[in-house]
């Protein structure tokens, strides 16, 4: 068997599947990258056990099908080190060598049964169908993956969470102190369906998905997950398990409403967030007439910082604290030039809305607000 290919093309390849590969792994096969030849294209697949992912690429030159299976390190460091050439790929099945030759060079690596490569998981007959364009999706993961969580004890706060009703996919992740709740107009069905997808494969998902338009067709059961979008596709676990109600936290009437700058809100939290104390993080937020005032201080340090900026203000004077690093990561997976906070009181969340609701969309997040010492 032998094929010759682009080195650019395949390390792009390569490099995005070994994102895939954990440093250990339960079963030797599972640091290795899958090749099968067929009908003149390249299929190159990776997986953990859980999350497996597969890409392709057309070829031009190849004698044989066949499949096999090559270690990632070695291969993809070699790869990425050879400029922009034809390389080509002779594998002797017999010897388990695959011989890899280029303009000034080769090198051999020791190649696998391709059998013992672990099988795709089934997705079941019958299973939901959402159909979402490329941009929409990488744009709703990209604003949502930050609020993910890292819980044990609640799994699923771990994922990203895709909710499909009648009216709308919502699009929501949460860690239970910061919420962002995506509602995607333009995907429903009659058919309520929902499921949650782990952080792992909505980050490779983030990374591959590209601006060029096209379609992303999500396929899905109890269980598993097949994402199909332009150069590729992955099959996943899902987490299994109730999402928590989260409508049931967004507040419906939060009168005060302050409108602001947003990358002048952002610049200011990043200059005064270095001088809160280490632990809470706190930032005060004071608004009035008009008027944001941010403190921030560590008295075991003697450290303080405040700043103030212009805002349109309608509601009572309020104190309220946010931590700062949470809302920084809020401001800054906006696009918008203002955000609009709506606030009912210091013990109560507040809201973060853009001025301007991206076309057939309604983004909202959610920061639970600290205790304030007076």
């Amino acid at each position: 068997m032998r094929f010759t290919v682009s080195s650019t093309a395949l390390g792009n390849r390569l490099v995005a599947l070994s994102r895939v590969i954990n440093s250990k792994n339960s079963l030797p096969i599972l640091g290795d990258f899958l090749f099968e030849i067929v009908d003149n294209r390249l299929n190159l697949t990776a997986s953990d056990s859980e999350v497996m992912m597969r890409t392709s690429l057309e070829l031009s030159d190849t004698y044989g099908d066949g499949r096999f299976c090559v270690g990632n390190h070695d291969l993809l460091e070699a790869v990425k080190g050879i400029s922009e050439q034809p390389i080509t790929i002779d594998v002797n099945q017999d010897e388990k060598i695959a011989r890899i030759s280029y303009q000034n060079g080769m090198f051999s690596l020791p190649v696998e049964n391709a059998d013992e490569f672990p099988q795709p998981q089934t997705i079941a007959e019958g299973a939901t169908t959402i159909t979402i364009s490329t941009q929409l999706l990488s744009e709703n993961i990209n604003r949502s993956i930050f609020a993910t969580a890292q819980d044990e004890l609640r799994p699923v706060m771990n994922g990203i969470y895709f909710d499909l009703t009648p009216d709308c996919l919502a699009i929501v992740a949460s860690d239970g102190h910061k919420l962002v709740r995506n509602k995607v107009f333009s995907v429903k069905s009659e058919q309520p369906a929902a499921f949650i997808l782990p952080k792992k494969p909505a980050s490779l998902l983030k990374n591959q998905l590209g601006k060029n338009g096209g379609d992303v067709v999500i396929r899905f059961d109890e269980r598993n997950a097949e994402v199909n979008f332009e150069d590729g596709q992955i099959i996943c676990r899902l987490i299994e398990g109730r999402y928590p109600n989260y409508n049931s936290v967004i507040p419906q009437n939060n009168p005060n409403q302050l409108t602001v700058d947003r990358v002048s809100l952002l610049s200011a939290l990043r200059r005064v967030q270095p001088f809160s104390n280490d632990s809470s993080n706190l930032i005060r937020f004071h608004v009035e007439n008009g008027v944001l005032q941010l403190d921030a201080e560590d008295y075991d340090f003697s450290k303080t910082a405040t700043e103030s900026m212009t805002c349109d203000y309608n509601g009572m004077p309020m104190n309220i604290g946010f931590k700062g690093s949470s809302f920084i990561e809020i401001l800054s997976n906006f696009e918008c030039e203002q955000v609009i906070i709506q606030l009912a009181d210091p013990s109560r969340a507040g809201l973060v809305l853009p001025s301007e609701q991206p076309e057939n969309q309604d983004v909202l997040m959610l920061m639970m607000p600290m205790l304030i010492n007076d």
